[in-house]
């Protein structure tokens, strides 16, 4: 049998996996049916109760689409619903964030120079907010501000920058991008399975029922649909973020996840219009450009990390003490220093690498024990680093990085 840390890697890599999958389909259902509904037009000849129709081509064949917006004289016999990729794309992240930012909470959740927090702390307000969020949400959405749309997208907006700058205050700053884009996801989903599902079900119910259904249910679900489509860009921006360390580690980096929101409108307002045949706006593609350099300019103002002499100087976590303490470690970190920490350092000194790499820091005690399950799965398990071992680590050291890992047993899984 592989040992624990290679099976929970892979546990790891098919959750992603599927991820990835699921949002693929969420994703490309949403921007098909808001195109589809933008370009909808009347026709003479349209059965009775039908809002417009439009005809596409695709697979060497033509469909001719009918849109409804109560529903027609007579239900079908069958109905495809789009929820399960919805469900299976948050249910999916949230077991993501789970075997990453929980089970690995000293690594990529916890921020000791920003909050000194328990594991079971940390986890409770990474799940806590999730949920709080939502509830925030609805409640401005039920309000009177429902019937006044822009004005509720702003406080949605200034929301949301609020949160980015909370999560920042307490998380690393890998987790709070990912967590803001996991509020916001959260607020997409709940809005797909507590308001738009079961208001479609109650206007079908009335169907079957014979009764007229009120249009009202059909309005709540085209506002929420509506943030839903203006959401999913800046969403996958910060799903996307832990892998730019410039994005994640600045210390603006609430800022720059605003000024992504506001690109996710201007991008979608573009395609919208196009698809709505209203001309193109190509001024949103100046406005995007201009706010993407603010994103680039932010990025430079400086890093969000301790320096080398508070990491020097601050206390070790449990989980760091027991990898420092651990046999080897010396010799560990001799060659972590050695061959690793000219990129991995807070000022990186190999030439074309500015800041390091997944924003991963190997220059202290404190650091090496801290990102020990990283470095036993890059430079220990496989050769993944060095890239192409360009600073020549030798067998004989990444064997001491096995040895030394390896004295810490199934507890090294994930940095617990």
């Amino acid at each position: 049998m592989p040992e624990t840390a290679i099976l929970w890697e892979f546990l790891s890599f098919a959750i992603r996996w599927l991820h990835v999958i699921t949002a693929i389909a969420w994703i490309g259902s949403s921007f098909y049916f808001i195109a589809l509904d933008l370009g909808l037009q009347k026709a003479p000849g349209m059965p009775k109760g039908a809002h417009g129709e439009e005809w596409q081509v695709h697979g060497g064949g033509f469909y001719h689409i009918q849109k409804y917006l109560v529903a027609p004289e007579r239900m079908p016999e069958h109905l495809t619903w789009f929820k399960w990729e919805s469900y299976a794309t948050w249910l999916s992240g949230a077991a993501l964030l789970m075997v990453t930012y929980w089970a690995g909470a000293n690594l990529y959740l916890i921020e000791p120079s920003k909050a000194d927090l328990a594991i079971w702390q940390a986890i409770a307000i990474s799940g806590g907010s999730l949920a709080v969020g939502w509830l925030i949400y609805d409640g401005l959405c039920k309000s009177p501000l429902g019937n006044r749309p822009t004005v509720l997208m702003g406080l949605l907006f200034l929301a949301l920058v609020a949160m980015g700058w909370a999560y920042d205050q307490i998380f690393t700053g890998r987790a709070a991008l990912l967590h803001l884009g996991a509020f916001t996801a959260t607020i997409m989903t709940a809005n797909v399975f507590l308001i738009i599902m079961p208001n479609q079900r109650i206007v079908v119910g009335d169907l079957k029922a014979g009764r007229a259904p009120d249009p009202k249910y059909g309005k709540i679900a085209k506002l929420r649909s509506t943030h839903n489509n203006y959401l999913t860009l800046p969403v996958i921006f910060l799903m996307l973020s832990n892998h730019y360390p410039l994005a994640f580690a600045s210390q603006y980096n609430w800022l720059i996840a605003a000024l992504i929101f506001l690109m996710g409108v201007t991008i979608r307002h573009f395609f919208n219009t196009m698809h709505a045949r209203k001309g193109y706006q190509w001024w949103t593609w100046a406005v995007t450009v201009m706010l993407f350099i603010g994103v680039m300019w932010l990025s430079a103002l400086g890093m969000n990390q301790d320096s080398y002499e508070e990491s020097m100087a601050r206390p070790l976590t449990p989980v760091e003490a027991r990898f420092a303490q651990a046999p080897g470690f010396e010799e560990a970190s001799q060659a972590v220093i050695g061959r690793c920490s000219m990129c991995h350092a807070r000022e990186p000194v190999w030439d074309g690498i500015r800041v390091a790499p997944k924003g991963v820091l190997l220059e202290t005690p404190a650091d090496i024990a801290r990102a020990a399950h990283q470095v036993y799965l890059q430079a220990g398990l496989t050769d993944a680093m060095p890239p192409a071992n360009i600073t020549g680590m030798e067998d004989a050291e990444r064997d001491a990085i096995l040895r030394w890992f390896r004295q810490v047993g199934p507890l090294g899984v994930a940095g617990l």
